[in-house]
């Protein structure tokens, strides 16, 4: 796996959360205090984050850390 792969992977990770929890990228935005195109970036992979934003991220969304980082079933 290459560092895209793993971006869009994460990024698909962090939009079947947020979609789960019911709530828009612009709802996440303002949850997160970032901007929608930010979010809009990790989902489609054109970001790449630190661990402690990706902490963030999880517990904005309530989740454990691991359902972002799980790539392989």
């Amino acid at each position: 796996m290459n560092k895209n792969e793993l971006l869009k992977k994460f990024g698909k990770n962090v939009k079947i959360e947020r979609i789960k929890k019911d709530l828009t990228q612009e709802q996440f935005a303002e949850l997160l205090n970032v901007s929608t195109n930010y979010v809009a970036c990790i989902e489609n992979g054109r970001q790449n984050m630190s661990l402690g934003k990706i902490l963030e991220l999880a517990n904005t969304l309530n989740i454990n850390i691991e359902k972002l980082l799980k790539f392989y079933e």
